[in-house]
């Protein structure tokens, strides 16, 4: 009955919706319903019901719809062939942008926040879970502490077996595993990559559910307790999945201070977009920190081997089926972020082609099986990774007219500025009012800059050839013991900055010179105001490239602890933790007795116990003691692993990133880009220092080379 109700009122309201999209005015009439418009969104705003939201998203796709309408139909008139070609690849850029704030608003409205399904008392009734870790060129300092953690999640061990898939068939891997009390599973060769590694392993074991984990993701102690229940209240749920958190800061958060005061690249997927999915029945698999149950993956004949995202495949193939999914939002385990740039940028780019794959080889859009809801989360997905064209001519397009004065958009400045305002504002205002939490204004674009034009080769070579390209695994763990600049990943920006530069200078000059140029000064203003968005987001995104020292082996992590200090007299003293490692301990110093008497040994206290580790002193002045851990044999370590990274509460954030300001976000990107050129010119300056005193001891050492002979 809600339904019929609401398609009624729609039919109803269609007049008035086309009317809104469709009535001509000119730029004055605009102007003013434009302004009405926003005022109403924003006098809204001071609403928090979910129904204004509804009532804004309506007005923003009104806006938006109308802006589209008369660019189609007012603007896509050109005076000669390359006019038109490039206005019309301006307008196919701005549909795309549209299609896709459409689709997120669908996606991410309706959100589900999914709770813990508990367990039964009786453990007999749990299932039998497989745990698969499977690794391939990394190190075993990444590995090992992924397959300790995996012995530390709280589930029946006669229940849980854990495997060590290792596609790089290393004896010292073997040899671990038989130490650590693991299974060890191999293979004469490499088929597929990772989704053929973990097909081979369904074949040589048995249990109920499968839990996968990318070798660098540790467990806490609860995951299977707050993942597995809900399997047995559903007995069609063929996943769920959980979010990668990461404990080490991306290149984003390493190399720009801003990046770490905001919602990092990650958490809009796994918040509002992945709920957004679960409400209707589309969770992606995301290759870790999810579990699977056996049964659908054999019905669909394992992991996806088609396309190199084998993680979104293998979930679309079970939904076509039947199956369902399900996304619980609540951080169980923490992986290594990619830490450089250049490795980030090689990550995402597989990502694309392989979304572009699964477009190809198995669009959502036909086939049977899937209800339109999940066609258009799966859409929107494959087509938000087609950004790298779109947002390349997003960035360059004033250049056509500030350079070379070809009319791309056939309309006046303060048309366009009439319509465009409207659209851009309500869209801008809603996504934060709606998302804020999770995606700062302007930050979207500065992701998705990083990569565009990395991006756009790529894609359109899988468009045309979806088997194109092979699967790249990604490096974690290393180091990087110097500051320097990724000139390679940026130079297309630092082209396109230096284009852009030159293009407002050039239309400046033309803009004090009218007359001579016969050049309109509102639309050489509009140009350049355009153009200097661009380069902002532009040395943004170069500012990345600046790559920052990483010369920390293990990641600090905050907990307060209680903890016992205890000395080599064998006296005690009680403290608390600040910060933990897999390479030591940051504690209160209450006194200055381990001057006099070394310390020996740490407890940590936890509530299912307390533990001690062997220590040394590194340093530590009035108020803070850091101490180092000495080597330690496997068990030792994986008590370590259990109360540093396999805590239930590890990783849950207890306070939610600060609420979004649209302005007060591109502040903080234009404080970026002075970082830029402040940081770049202070490594210029230590760099000089440095070569100075290396030629001052070469000359020294010279003179006493001669002083010696003599």
């Amino acid at each position: 009955m809600n339904k019929i109700l609401f398609y009624f009122l729609l039919l109803l309201a269609l007049p008035f919706i086309l009317l809104v999209i469709i009535a001509p005015m000119n730029s004055d009439n605009q102007y003013m319903f434009g302004f009405i418009c926003i005022a109403i969104v924003f006098i809204l705003g001071f609403s928090k019901s979910k129904k204004a939201t509804l009532v804004m998203i309506v007005m923003s796709t009104l806006m938006s719809l109308r802006y589209i309408y008369w660019r189609s139909t007012e603007t896509l008139h050109f005076n000669s062939t390359l006019e038109a070609v490039l206005g019309i690849a301006l307008f196919l850029t701005e549909l795309y942008a549209l299609v896709i704030l459409l689709f997120g608003y669908i996606q991410t409205t309706w959100s589900l926040k999914r709770t813990i399904e508990p367990l039964p008392d009786d453990t007999s009734l749990w299932p039998t879970v497989d745990v698969y870790i499977p690794t391939y060129n990394e190190s075993m300092d990444v590995v090992r502490d992924t397959v300790l953690a995996a012995q530390c999640i709280d589930y029946p061990k006669d229940k849980m077996k854990i495997y060590v898939l290792d596609d790089g068939k290393r004896s010292e891997f073997a040899v671990f595993c038989a130490d650590a009390g693991v299974g060890y599973i191999t293979r004469t060769n490499n088929n597929h990559a990772k989704a053929g590694n973990l097909n081979n392993a369904l074949k040589v074991t048995q249990g109920e559910l499968i839990t996968v984990f990318d070798c660098d993701h540790v467990a806490t102690r609860a995951f299977l307790q707050a993942t597995v229940g809900s399997f047995l209240v559903d007995d069609r749920l063929a996943l769920i999945q959980t979010p990668h958190y990461f404990y080490s800061p991306d290149p984003f958060e390493r190399n720009l201070t801003e990046a770490r005061r905001v919602p990092n690249e990650g958490a809009l997927f796994y918040g509002p977009v992945q709920q957004g999915n679960d409400n209707w029945n589309a969770t992606f698999f995301c290759g870790s920190c999810a579990v699977i149950r056996r049964s659908a993956l054999e019905e669909v004949g394992g992991f996806a081997v088609e396309t190199v995202t084998e993680d979104a495949h293998t979930a679309l193939k079970m939904q076509r089926l039947g199956w369902n999914t399900a996304f619980l939002s609540l951080p169980l385990a923490a992986g290594l972020a990619t830490e450089r740039l250049g490795l980030h940028v090689v990550q995402r780019t597989r990502w694309a082609r392989g979304m572009t794959q699964i477009f190809r080889v198995d669009n959502p859009l036909f086939g049977r099986g899937l209800n339109w809801q999940q066609r258009l989360c799966y859409l929107n997905a494959m087509l938000h990774f087609q950004y790298g064209l779109p947002r390349v001519i997003f960035c360059i397009a004033p250049l056509f007219y500030l350079l070379f004065n070809l009319n791309i958009i056939a309309s006046s400045a303060g048309l366009i500025f009439a319509y465009v305002l409207p659209h851009l504002v309500m869209s801008i205002y809603i996504n934060s009012r709606a998302n804020g939490r999770y995606r700062h204004s302007f930050w979207g674009e500065i992701y998705e800059t990083v990569m565009c034009f990395h991006l756009v080769i790529p894609t359109l070579l899988t468009l045309i050839s979806p088997k194109h390209g092979k699967f790249n695994v990604t490096d974690k763990g290393a180091l990087l013991d110097v500051n320097y600049f990724d000139f390679h990943i940026v130079r297309p920006h630092i082209i396109a900055v230096t284009l852009l530069l030159l293009g407002s200078i050039w239309g400046g000059v033309r803009m004090a010179m009218p007359d001579h140029f016969g050049a309109n000064p509102q639309v050489i203003m509009l140009n350049i105001a355009w153009a200097s968005f661009s380069m902002i987001i532009l040395l943004a995104s170069i500012a990345v490239a600046r790559e920052t020292r990483q010369v920390r082996k293990t990641i600090r992590v905050e907990a307060s602890l209680p903890a016992v200090l205890y000395f080599a007299s064998g006296t005690a003293v009680r403290t608390e933790t600040l910060d933990l490692s897999m390479g030591g301990v940051k504690l209160k110093n209450h006194d200055e007795r381990f001057l006099q008497d070394p310390i020996e040994e740490v407890e940590l206290a936890l509530q299912s116990g307390s533990v001690s580790f062997p220590v040394e002193l590194i340093d530590a002045d009035k108020s803070v003691i850091r101490l180092m851990f000495k080597e330690l044999p496997i068990e030792k370590r994986r008590e370590l692993v259990r109360v540093v990274l396999a805590r239930a509460d590890a990783w849950i954030r207890t306070e939610p990133y600060p609420r979004d300001r649209p302005l007060r976000s591109l502040l903080g990107i234009i404080r970026c880009i002075f970082e830029l050129f402040y940081f770049s010119w202070q490594d210029r300056r230590e760099r000089k220092q440095q070569k100075k005193e290396q030629k001052k001891q070469a000359s020294v050492e010279r003179v006493q080379e001669k002083e010696q002979i003599i």
